[in-house]
């Protein structure tokens, strides 16, 4: 299991909007050096995921949206603080259906191999649609976290397209179908079109980034 910080270190505070492009890989194999810490986004293509890291980083185009998802078919890194050590990565959307099944399955396999390989990898970030959560894909992945005890971040994605009662009420529907892994799963939600739960979404990512013997 990765290293994490005690729950009473003090916790670095990072600058998310000094965030910048590194490069892109198709493959494991072709990924930035395998140290330092790196927090992974994961989500069906039409999640919102990009739509998210451009909210965290207040950057409106530095994680690519587009009108066509699961364009991007490439595992993208981009460092913080200026520091090539601290990552985030936006892993290749999955499942929209206007992708070919051959390509599905192609990103599956580099998805599990990452996951399961990449040491410096400290947690994921689940990224689900408020209103169709928990899908076959957020179970997988959920499986993949699971094998390696990898901590999970839950971003209940376009929480603004529901009315304040039943988002909750979704959030608590989740929570209590995950319960038996609410050691490894944290939850909230999240819309990046109002900004709402971005500074939750950083101190987790703060948390998971800071050096574990940092004083």
């Amino acid at each position: 299991m990765p290293t994490s910080p005690q729950d009473n270190a003090p916790i670095k505070r990072l600058n998310y909007p000094t965030a910048s492009f590194m490069t892109s890989a198709p493959t494991l194999a072709q990924c930035p050096s395998d140290i330092g810490a790196e927090v992974a986004f994961a989500g069906r293509s039409n999640a919102g995921k990009s739509s998210a890291i451009n909210a965290l980083t207040q950057q409106k185009g530095l994680a690519r949206t587009s009108r066509t998802p699961g364009r991007t078919q490439l595992i993208n890194f981009f460092s913080v603080a200026n520091d090539e050590a601290l990552r985030l990565v936006d892993l290749p959307g999955y499942g929209y259906a206007q992708v070919p099944e051959a390509v599905k399955l192609e990103w599956q396999r580099h998805l599990s191999e990452y996951l399961r390989e990449r040491f410096s990898l400290r947690g994921l970030v689940l990224l689900m649609d408020v209103r169709h959560p928990l899908t076959e894909f957020d179970q997988m992945m959920l499986g993949w976290a699971d094998k390696r005890e990898m901590p999970v971040h839950i971003l209940l994605t376009k929480s603004d397209k529901l009315k304040n009662g039943p988002a909750k009420a979704a959030l608590q529907k989740v929570r209590s179908r995950l319960h038996e892994w609410e050691d490894l799963v944290s939850i909230q939600l999240f819309s990046s079109l109002k900004r709402e739960g971005v500074d939750t979404l950083s101190q987790r990512l703060d948390q998971w980034l800071s050096p574990p013997n940092e004083t």
